[in-house]
Order: structure tokens, then sequence, then C-alpha cells
């Protein structure tokens, strides 16, 4: 299971593109919080809103998911 790793850049690309976690907040119609506890990675979107999240940033999943997080949960379990 993986524990609070920094599985998401969500944070860092809001900034790159001007935007804020309320104007992420309304365009997904979920609460302010929800985006907040994404962007200090104290919780994951679902699969689903990763995607959209995508779409709205105009940006490739693997610009958003830090799989080298990932990767080292992985090899810590081994």
């Amino acid at each position: 299971m993986v524990g609070n790793k920094d599985l998401n850049r969500l944070k860092v690309i809001l900034a790159e593109k001007k935007k804020s976690n309320l104007w992420l907040s309304k365009q997904l119609g979920c609460a302010p919080t929800t985006v907040s506890k994404w962007c200090t990675n104290s919780s994951q979107p679902p699969l689903e809103t990763l995607m959209k999240i995508t779409r709205l940033l105009d940006i490739d999943l693997k610009d958003l998911v830090r799989y080298e997080e990932l990767d080292k949960n992985d090899n810590n379990n081994e």
C-alpha cells in the first residue's frame, strides 16, 4: 500500500498553468478542500478524475503522475 508519497504533481502543474485550486474544483464540481488534499498529496484523486484533470490542463497523464515515487515504494516492499 502506498503511504504519503508525492504521487502527483498537481500543485506544480496548476502553478505552471496559472490556475488555482478553486478554478479546478469548479471545473470538476468538487469541494476546494478536496483539490487542496490532492495538491498536498494527503489523498489522491480517482483515475477518472485524473483523466479529467489532464484534459482540463491540456497535459499528459505522465506529466501529472510521479511514477518514480510508486517505484520507490515497490522496491521498499521487496
